[in-house]
């Protein structure tokens, strides 16, 4: 009889133990590097200003952050994930795999990709055809006809009105969600409606893949994947003055003093361009909620209630004095309501 006794009183303690450590330990967010600046912000903001304690935000990527936050539904997996793109229909599918069937997207706000180099050179300005054809692995060849290894290695062979200058990219890694909107908005923007890329994509009749096999960066050293840490890229063109980065807007506005964004197609990056859509290599940024973990780690829903008010991410909002750039005044009160109310996201959402 004791043994029964001491065997319930054990699972009890036991159970009563995890239900402490899980009601103890604080929000664990992952992923983006270019949402870590403004997720961290809102972390400190939150851990000082309510009796919940500081999140931990960590940059993973916004690839890795989705592994790790789909990885399960137990309490050791995170419970909110960054992303600098929107989560894919395969992640989301992931989740429901493991167990994480209720997820709920929030957008914050708009950001832009740079193309910086170092404030010490003259402005530049770049065409997308210019820095596709600089980082693409294949790239037309002189007659237009056929796909050929990347020759370029000087500005100047891709055009000559460009400085006769080392082609150098310091970027983000394969994780990166960055790496993913610039791909997209670079490499796939220009090769599917370019004959020499379709024409082999229709031979080749794999039409599930669209284009996959042009989305390929160069790994002959001419693109640099840098790791998550954009403030790393930004020493990197410090030191080398013929060097380009690929990073958020809000890294090139803390650094001003440091580097300067080339122009795209003649428009500088900046909030009124990137806000307006103008600037070629705009896009929006998102934090995902696990819903699951929601009651049973203190505090998720008023970190993402204070993430999405107009305090953080309103027109005069504490996270745009480090970069972030603010939706208009309704999609705000759309998304907020989203969170507000856990709507659930679902894979006809993703295809909106």
């Amino acid at each position: 009889m004791y043994k029964h006794i001491f065997t319930a009183a054990f699972v009890a303690i036991a159970a009563f133990a995890t239900i402490q450590t899980a009601d103890a330990r604080e929000i664990r967010i992952v992923g983006s590097s270019t949402v870590f600046p403004f997720s961290s912000a809102n972390a400190e903001e939150f851990g000082a200003t309510t009796r919940f304690k500081t999140p931990v935000v960590e940059s993973t990527g916004s690839g890795g952050g989705f592994k790790l936050f789909c990885a399960g539904d137990d309490l050791n997996t995170p419970d909110i994930s960054n992303a600098s793109r929107r989560m894919k229909a395969k992640e989301l599918e992931l989740c429901a795999e493991n167990g994480v069937k209720g997820i709920t997207e929030a957008v914050i706000g708009y950001d832009g990709i740079a193309v910086a180099q170092s404030a010490d050179n003259a402005p530049i300005n770049l065409s997308r055809e210019e820095i596709m054809l600089a980082v693409a692995a294949e790239v037309p060849s002189k007659d237009g006809k056929s796909l050929v290894a990347n020759p370029y290695h000087y500005w100047n062979e891709i055009n000559p009105d460009l400085p006769k200058r080392k082609i150098v990219i310091y970027g983000p890694p394969a994780s990166s969600g960055t790496r993913d909107a610039f791909e997209d908005m670079i490499l796939k923007h220009l090769t599917k409606h370019m004959d020499v890329y379709t024409n082999l994509y229709h031979a080749d009749k794999v039409k599930n893949k669209a284009y996959k096999k042009f989305h390929k960066i160069r790994q002959d050293d001419v693109y640099v994947p840098s790791g998550e840490n954009d403030n790393l890229i930004v020493q990197k063109l410090t030191k080398d003055k013929d060097a380009f980065g690929v990073f958020g807007y809000s890294f090139l506005e803390e650094n001003k003093d440091k580097v300067s964004g080339a122009l795209i197609n003649g428009i500088s990056p900046n909030p009124e361009t990137i806000s307006s859509g103008n600037y070629p290599l705009s896009r929006s940024l998102y934090f995902y909620i696990k819903h699951s973990h929601v009651g049973k780690v203190d505090g998720i829903q008023e970190y993402a209630n204070l993430f999405m008010s107009e305090k953080q991410i309103g027109n005069n909002g504490t996270l745009l004095d480090i970069g972030l750039i603010a939706l208009p005044e309704a999609d705000r009160a759309r998304y907020r309501k989203q969170v507000e109310e856990l709507a659930k996201l679902t894979e006809g959402d993703l295809k909106k």
